[in-house]
């Protein structure tokens, strides 16, 4: 599965991932979203989130929410 890595404009610590680039399924709460990376079959998540469970929450919710800590490590997952 392609990943893509989405930041809210209305809340800049909140992140998603999401297997539709243009973020159609994303929390309308916190739109606008805009894309600011991609992660191929081949690649990991950034900060060692697991992409076995970022996947699964796709599948059920169509994205997964985090957020950045502000001292920029992360690691908020909703």
């Amino acid at each position: 599965m392609r990943i893509y890595i989405f930041r809210s404009e209305a809340r800049p610590e909140l992140q998603a991932f999401a297997d539709d680039r243009w973020g159609r399924n994303l929390p309308r709460q916190f739109a606008p979203w805009h894309v600011t990376g991609v992660i191929t079959e081949d690649r990991h998540p950034p900060f060692r989130l697991p992409r076995r469970e970022i996947e699964a929450a796709i599948a059920a919710h169509g994205y997964q929410l985090w957020r950045i800590k502000r001292n920029g490590t992360d690691k908020s997952s909703d």
